[in-house]
């Protein structure tokens, strides 16, 4: 595949996953994988509701992958819609509750608290939340809260480390919400982290 090609494939999957973000909100979006074959287009979606999605006898499906074909052009594509079973070890779906919750007046850092919480008491060996923006003053920052082990480098950083950044725009400006969750499902075999420090911010 050639540079330009992998370019334009990076930009087609960002514009869809920007795209199926806003459609697919009140199902609980939790991302996306899109794969090309020589002559169409695999697409799995995973949410929290995928009944939102299907609709009744599968007329919601249908309908988005007319919608998507069109939009975006993918030939003959085939669309799978999964479940999201444990969203809190799902980056984009915890992103977008703590900007859900910063959307309803809770303060950001008890927001991102509690959702750190909530990650690290579903099993995860690490989590990392980064919320940025003017936060307090007119000069935009950002705070880091912090639990368990996030591997930087080598196999467990590649495979078990998963990632969404999710924004929001409020009467002070654009937050961002970065989250970094560890998954110990996808460390084969389980790998042990010694942990360095708890949570909070940093």
């Amino acid at each position: 595949m050639s540079y330009r090609a992998v370019l334009d494939r990076k930009e087609l999957e960002v514009e869809l996953d920007e795209y199926l973000a806003s459609k697919l909100k009140d199902a609980g979006y939790g991302g996306m994988v899109l794969e090309k074959t020589p002559l169409s287009y695999r697409l799995t979606v995973y949410v929290l509701r995928p009944g939102l999605v299907i609709g009744h006898r599968g007329t919601g499906i249908r309908a988005l992958i007319d919608e998507l074909s069109k939009e975006f052009h993918l030939e003959n594509l085939t669309l799978n819609v999964n479940e999201v079973t444990v969203p809190e070890l799902n980056p984009r779906i915890m992103a977008s509750r703590i900007v859900q919750m910063v959307e309803r007046g809770i303060p950001f850092r008890r927001a991102a608290n509690n959702v750190l919480n909530a990650i690290m008491e579903k099993g995860a060996l690490g989590c990392e939340i980064i919320v940025s923006g003017k936060l307090r003053t007119e000069r935009a920052h950002s705070e880091k809260f912090r639990a368990g082990v996030i591997p930087k480098s080598g196999h467990p950083a590649e495979v078990a480390v998963r990632e969404a950044k999710v924004s929001v725009t409020l009467k002070l400006g654009t937050y961002g919400v970065k989250v970094r969750i560890v998954d110990p499902a996808l460390l084969k075999p389980p790998i042990a982290f010694k942990e360095q420090g708890g949570g909070g911010a940093s």
